[in-house]
């Protein structure tokens, strides 16, 4: 599958940031790497601090990882779809009730981190294997047009987009775990 970067016509203008995140960069690349960062960045956690939040009512680190895994089911269920010529109009997917049902401070970090890794190797396979000529595919999403490439996208910039969430807010970087 080609994955050149997506018009802006192909995405919701919500994913324009996500999909500006991963400018310029092979995103099958992209999609490997990010396993081993999220690898440096959680699994030194302890559960203590794994329960950390940046201000009250925020995302624990575990609720943070939960949600990544989360949204990696829901954007590369989009992609299968896509991918397979589904255009039946798809659901937007708010994030908040997902973390809320998923009682991920009630979990380990190691735990979590499994479900993440095969979650990301499943969306890996299913890129691995799709038609050069369906990265135009393409379905309606929360009532906006999708591609299968714009997808691609907004899957890894949405991670990038908590990468930075995490430096920023929660004061974690892959240099300070490596």
């Amino acid at each position: 599958m080609s994955f050149d970067s997506p018009s802006a016509d192909e995405y919701s203008p919500f994913f324009a940031g996500y999909v500006a995140a991963v400018a310029g960069r092979p995103v099958p690349e992209l999609l490997a790497s990010q396993v081993e960062v999220i690898d440096r960045l959680f699994r030194p956690l302890s559960e203590e601090e794994a329960g950390f939040r940046y201000a009250p009512g925020k995302w624990s680190l575990r609720q943070m990882l939960g949600h990544l895994t989360d949204a990696e089911r829901v954007f590369s269920y989009r992609a299968f779809r896509i991918s397979r010529g589904d255009t039946t109009p798809l659901p937007g997917f708010d994030e908040n009730p997902y973390v809320e049902a998923g009682n991920f401070d009630d979990r380990t970090i190691a735990d979590l981190l499994d479900e993440f890794h095969a979650a990301r190797a499943s969306t890996l396979a299913l890129f691995r294997h799709i038609p050069p000529d369906a990265g135009m595919r393409r379905t309606v999403v929360n009532g906006v047009p999708l591609t299968l490439r714009a997808q691609a996208h907004v899957l890894a910039g949405h991670l990038e987009h908590h990468l930075r969430i995490l430096a920023e807010r929660y004061g974690r970087t892959p240099r300070q775990t490596a």
